[in-house]
């Protein structure tokens, strides 16, 4: 046998169908969590239920996203520019969300306002035009001509506010929406915050500035917005108590019936241990009741109508213990993923009915979008372009980082430790099921004066992993000292490794390469909506997110794969469990390091071509981005970074 071949065997092969277990696994602790919330919320029998749950929900909502930022930074607003349309006119409007945090707008006026009137903020989904893609214009337009004022602003990475624009070149570097926010959002996760904090604390100074013109009635405020947009007025429904109604489009649905399409999520839609506490899209609504909700959805949607259905007809119930079960509704188009005409005309007649007292007709409106430049608020069209000091969610996350090193470095040094070390393992075991390894051991083969013996065990209820034991041939019988090693792709990935292994064996140690949980024969199949890969949007990426919703991530569950891996040596025969130590190439090497910190069986750790810290990769720029969640642990920077815990 050459390596070749042994990188295409398993110990898996003729005994079990190991890729989907990963899959298994998390979708079995959500569906559980997916039943426990509905109990708990077919339990609320009483306005009073309802509105502590609302409490409960909203500061767990907040803290799952690390807090908001300060809400008192002067919005120094701007009108910019004013462009006049048939029967209303749009100022350009820039302000100031966090210092040298810059939103651009656009705020729509009807004409001969005679006083205070209700307003819309209108949320944008992941147009790259954002508020000024004929779509939303043609949804604000319906808005403004059924009498409300509107505010359209652009979301972080998306209209005026791409991140990573750069002025030299005249275009980005990291591309707009999606990528941008998962680019950005993904260091967001070790500071224990989530990018979803940013554009909730956009929204809301959104609202700050709509209470600051005369024209507005502070306390009649809603939102709507679809897809991105549709998240951004979930996010605001749960956030910020100030509005009045909501009309979320093509978003609401259920987790449970999205998390069966497969589909994955962009990283504000992704609220860490929501699912464990047993929330849903049914909380979403709950935020808000009794005040008037209309959920918008099309019915061939990539979000699951039958999900949306449920949510809204069981949320009718929570109404009616206020006797307002008809201010729950939804209305329905024909239509794939868009805000559509129809459903711009519903949201008109509901926000005039509830924030305008009014009853406009809407059968003559017309709509006319502008030419997207018209709208700008930056004359380049971006802020980056135009204001040099700018900053996005990586000069906050920068900042957050300082942040947490001196809340560290305030304790002293072996309460720091000790403290890390007690949230690490709570951390790592917390949820996992651990049971008899019950390790196969398959027949030895042979290879250019090395023997190797590939094993397959349980590493908790439902999860196996992977590995083989090499041994030079001239070591006999001898027990022998190992070295676990790791590294990407595991046992599917040893060519790289090949001479490591070989001066590994020939210096008296025994080899065992590790495939964690998903990794190498362990990784996930590809399904529906995930690619075949570890980058965005592939099937492991989906997956961890996942555990994010269940408060939990992939390096935990990995981390625990290495501890389970030390009993497996103590099991294996040959192997001294006295004498362990970890080999790891590149980011992976992580797990070790954590591991090792937990436990002191393992005796030493080198790790080639590592990350040094997460404080280093936070502030980089630029990173690379594949596999990216495979390093992500979620909250740890609040606790240390990893010099600090290790020996």
């Amino acid at each position: 046998m050459d390596i070749h071949q042994l990188e295409q065997r398993s110990a898996a092969e003729w005994l079990y169908d190991l890729r989907d277990e990963l899959r298994q696994h998390v979708y079995a602790r959500a569906t559980q969590a997916f039943a426990a919330g509905d109990a708990a919320r077919d339990a609320l029998t009483t306005r009073e239920a309802v509105l502590a749950r609302q409490k409960a929900l909203r500061s767990d909502f907040l803290a799952s996203l690390g807090g908001l930022p300060p809400m008192d930074t002067p919005l120094e607003a701007r009108t910019v520019g004013v462009v006049e349309g048939q029967g209303f006119r749009i100022e350009k409007v820039v302000f100031q969300s966090r210092p040298r945090h810059y939103v651009t707008a656009n705020l729509y006026l009807p004409e001969n306002l005679s006083g205070p009137r209700g307003a819309v903020l209108f949320v944008c989904g992941h147009h790259g035009e954002a508020k000024h893609v004929g779509e939303y214009q043609s949804v604000c337009q319906v808005l403004v001509q059924a009498g409300l004022i509107v505010l359209a602003q652009d979301p972080v990475g998306q209209g005026e506010r791409f991140s990573y624009y750069e002025p030299e070149i005249g275009d980005t570097t990291v591309r707009w929406g999606t990528l941008e926010h998962d680019y950005a959002g993904a260091q967001c996760w070790p500071l224990g915050d989530g990018i979803a904090r940013y554009f909730l604390h956009d929204a809301m100074r959104g609202i700050d500035y709509l209470q600051s013109r005369p024209e507005v009635d502070g306390a009649k405020i809603g939102v709507t917005g679809n897809s991105g947009g549709g998240t951004q007025s979930s996010l605001i429904m749960l956030g910020d108590p100030r509005l009045a109604a909501a009309a979320p489009a093509t978003f609401i649905m259920s987790r449970e019936t999205y998390m069966q399409t497969s589909g994955a999520q962009d990283a504000e839609q992704i609220w860490p241990g929501f699912t464990a506490r047993g929330y849903d899209h049914e909380d979403i609504l709950l935020a808000m009741a009794p005040k008037p909700v209309r959920v918008l959805a099309v019915q061939s949607d990539f979000f699951p109508i039958e999900g949306t259905r449920r949510t809204v007809a069981r949320c009718k119930r929570l109404w009616g213990l206020f006797d307002r079960s008809e201010d729950v509704d939804l209305v329905e188009d024909a239509s794939t993923h868009a805000y559509t005409p129809k459903m711009a005309k519903a949201a008109a007649a509901f926000f005039a009915k509830h924030l305008l007292g009014a009853n406009p007709s809407l059968e003559q409106v017309s709509v006319a979008p502008f030419e997207p430049k018209r709208l700008w608020c930056m004359a380049s069209g971006q802020v980056r372009g135009d204001i040099k000091d700018a900053a996005f969610v990586f000069e906050a996350n920068r900042e957050r980082l300082q942040e947490a090193e001196r809340e560290r470095q305030s304790l002293p040094a072996a309460q720091r430790r000790e403290r890390a070390i007690q949230w690490l393992r709570q951390r790592v075991e917390r949820d996992r099921r651990p049971c008899e390894l019950n390790p196969r051991l398959m027949d030895t083969v042979y290879m250019e004066g090395l023997s190797v013996r590939a094993a397959l065990w349980w590493a908790q209820e439902g999860l196996h992993n992977h590995g083989f034991v090499f041994r030079d041939l001239r070591s006999g019988d001898k027990t022998l000292p190992v070295t676990l090693a790791l590294w990407n792709n595991g046992t599917r990935d040893l060519r790289p490794h090949y001479a490591w292994i070989r001066r590994t064996c020939e210096s008296g140690r025994a080899v065992l390469a590790l495939d964690v949980s998903g990794s190498g024969p362990l990784f996930p199949r590809p399904f529906a909506g995930c690619s075949a890969t570890e980058g965005f949007y592939g099937a492991l990426h989906k997956l961890s997110t996942d555990l994010l919703w269940l408060d939990d991530d992939l390096v935990s569950l990995r981390t625990y794969d290495v501890l389970r891996a030390l009993e497996l040596v103590a099991q294996f025969p040959g192997l001294d469990a006295s004498d362990i130590q970890v080999y790891a190439h590149g980011r992976e090497g992580l797990y070790g390091r954590l591991a090792a910190a937990l436990d002191s069986r393992i005796r030493k750790v080198e790790v080639a071509e590592g990350m040094p810290s997460f404080a280093e990769w936070l502030g980089s720029r630029y990173y690379d981005q594949y596999g990216i969640y495979a390093i992500i642990l979620h909250g740890a920077l609040r606790y240390f970074d990893l010099p600090e815990i290790e020996g």
